[in-house]
């Protein structure tokens, strides 16, 4: 499905010609009727020569609602630009046909209307020259133009032809799977209730999807579905759609939110952008200029940052940040174009490049337009890269909906810089078993892996120059000293143990080089302490005891050695001698079913506190349960 949008000077006799090639009116509001004069969007559809089913758009011209020519204009495939044979080239003719340019329309026919009332052939053919000469150097250089006559009926048939023809060479619009349908009418039925129309692009509707509209977070369901008021299960990108919607009231929505699928689009108030600025602008473009900035059907002030110079002349391209008095819904390569309320004046446009700006950038740094050169104009591996430049790491769904690859595109960009060694996936799973979109693996470039593994080692090294007793430093003190909202510390530590850069355990993380060494003298501190646990292995020297005999450090190093096991904050036990306790234990409960604190102490002669410390560790390794005043096995 296409759609063909009118564009072109008020009272040049769009809205007639519409009629004539349709037989619907596009003026439905009772005042453009009156008036005459269209004031806001109008819809039509028809079938071509060719059996082609299309929708029509028709704008208003008037200077006055040129904010709504805007609402419909941003979606269409084809455009149908008006002229009046009898009058010629007009101010809004130059303004729509800058618009048209702007938002790069990729096909057009020009419909010289009123050419009944032109009888001089001469007049005729300089009008076309005139119109011919206008679109030199803009998107509808090519067009061919047709005149027509909505009266007589003269040359309608041939328009039909070249619409045809040009809708022959246009590219439907792709569907990437992530649907969005610009909102440019709402309205309620009586029995079916809230009702919105707009352009489906990227991807498909179905009756019965689970929809979010946004800004505003507001969620939906599809109760309904039409195209050209036929009722339909499904829509696809390309079709003028009025969508039923249960559960929001008319109330809560207005035209420029955005229609899609839960969970992967999300609005912005800061965005960087290629700004073409048009020739014929009266001065340059300031910066923090307060412009009018519109995209799809929205409209909303913005703050334009010029990033690359001091001021946009005339005629000049550069790179841009806008930030928003209000959210938009906008995804990478939307264009847009940017006015001046008042004088009402249209200035440029260009395209987004980068939706979710992470930051306001400083201005006048090259490698800022480097950046977003690369963004704009870069291979889907270099639009990866730069994505995920400056330390940013990803998860792979949102990598992917930031650049707004198809899922296929990214997957290969993905893949191919996974193999050459550019790209890093940190994922619980192996990203060769599924591919590398599957699950929440974390994307990150080589660049960044190695100072994130730098990090690590310095953080290591301090910690083993601060307590080079202990084996290496604890999981999760590591994690909160990489201040990890890093959502695959695990994978990360797992892959550099893979490459052989830590030696990771359940419980701590050392460098390899790290390594425990004794003085004699804590040797023999050692020794003393062991020996004085083997002398007493049931009623051994107490934590306190040997803390202070040992010191903290000491004491550490025969925990994670495994030589000393600490049963409770007070209770210490020779490693051997916790093992043949554990082993008399189980025997007499598989022997008598049941054990008490006391009969504990009487099995190994010992005091009630370290009977009751050992019994408590056993209840914490889930080897005995503890049943009232008694043990059981597990």
């Amino acid at each position: 499905m296409f759609v063909i949008g009118t564009a072109g000077h008020v009272d040049h006799g769009k809205s007639t010609l519409i009629y004539a090639l349709t037989g619907i009116n596009p003026d439905r509001l009772r005042e453009e009727q009156e008036r005459q004069m269209t004031i806001d969007l109008g819809f039509a559809w028809l079938r071509l020569p060719s059996g082609r089913e299309v929708s029509i758009i028709d704008v208003p011209g008037h200077e006055d609602f040129i904010k709504n020519m805007l609402a419909g204009v941003g979606g269409i495939d084809v455009a149908l630009f008006v002229v009046a044979a009898d009058e010629a080239v007009m101010p809004q003719t130059r303004e729509h046909l800058a618009i048209l340019d702007l938002l790069q329309v990729p096909h057009g026919v020009v419909a010289l209307t009123k050419s009944d009332l032109v009888q001089d052939p001469e007049w005729l053919e300089l009008v076309q020259e005139e119109v011919r000469e206008e679109l030199r150097g803009t998107v509808l250089e090519t067009a061919r133009i047709v005149p027509v006559s909505a009266l007589t009926g003269s040359g309608l048939q041939d328009l039909l032809v070249e619409l045809d023809r040009v809708l022959d060479a246009a590219k439907p619009k792709p569907d990437l799977g992530r649907p969005r349908l610009s909102i440019d009418r709402i309205f309620s039925i009586a029995g079916f209730g809230t009702v919105v129309t707009g352009t489906l692009i990227d991807g498909q509707l179905a009756v019965g999807d689970e929809v979010q509209v946004l800004p505003g977070d507001l969620k939906a369901r599809i109760r309904g579905l039409q195209t050209h008021k036929v009722k339909e299960q499904a829509a696809f990108p390309g079709s003028r759609v009025a969508v039923n919607l249960s559960g929001v009231a008319t109330e809560e929505l207005y035209r420029g939110q955005v229609v899609t699928q839960p969970g992967w689009l999300e609005p912005t108030t800061l965005l960087s952008a290629r700004l073409r600025f048009l020739s014929n602008a009266p001065w340059p473009l300031k910066h923090n200029s307060e412009l009018e900035f519109y995209t799809g059907s929205a409209r909303v002030v913005a703050h334009v940052r010029i990033l690359d110079r001091g001021e946009l002349a005339p005629g000049e391209t550069g790179w841009v940040q806008f930030r928003l008095d209000e959210p938009i819904a906008v995804v990478r390569g939307d264009r847009y174009i940017v006015r001046l309320a008042s004088p009402s004046l249209t200035l440029g446009g260009g395209e987004v490049v980068q939706p979710q700006a992470p930051r306001r950038y400083p201005r006048f740094h090259p490698e800022v337009s480097v950046q977003l050169e690369a963004l704009s104009r870069g291979t889907p591996e270099e639009l990866l890269l730069q994505l995920l430049a400056g330390g940013v790491m990803l998860e792979t769904p949102e990598l992917v909906k930031r650049s707004a690859l198809p899922t296929e595109e990214a997957t290969r960009a993905l893949q191919t810089l996974v193999a050459n060694g550019q790209l890093i996936l940190l994922a619980e799973e192996t990203p060769r078993a599924r591919g590398p979109l599957h699950g929440s693996s974390l994307a990150l470039t080589r660049q960044t892996w190695q100072a994130l593994l730098t990090q690590i080692a310095d953080v290591l090294k301090a910690y083993h120059t601060r307590f080079p007793l202990r084996a290496g430093m604890p999981r999760e003190e590591l994690k909160s000293r990489l201040q990890a909202g890093l959502g695959s510390f695990n994978a990360t530590l797992d892959r550099a143990a893979d490459e052989g850069l830590l030696i990771v355990t359940p419980l701590v993380v050392r460098l390899p080089q790290h390594r425990v060494v004794l003085s004699p003298e804590q040797h023999r501190a050692v020794d003393r302490a062991l020996a004085a646990f083997r002398a007493n292995p049931y009623t051994p020297p107490s934590l306190a005891q040997v803390q202070e005999e040992l010191g903290p450090e000491l004491l550490q190093f025969l925990l994670e050695e495994g030589r000393l096991i600490k049963a409770s904050d007070s209770v210490l036990f020779d490693a051997d001698t916790y093992t043949e306790m554990e082993r008399r234990v189980v025997a007499y409960l598989e022997e008598h079913q049941r054990i008490t604190v006391a009969e504990v102490r009487d099995l190994f002669g010992a005091s009630r506190k370290y009977a009751l410390g050992f019994l408590e560790d056993l209840d914490r390794r889930r080897v005995t349960k503890r049943l009232e005043d008694v043990r059981v096995l597990r």
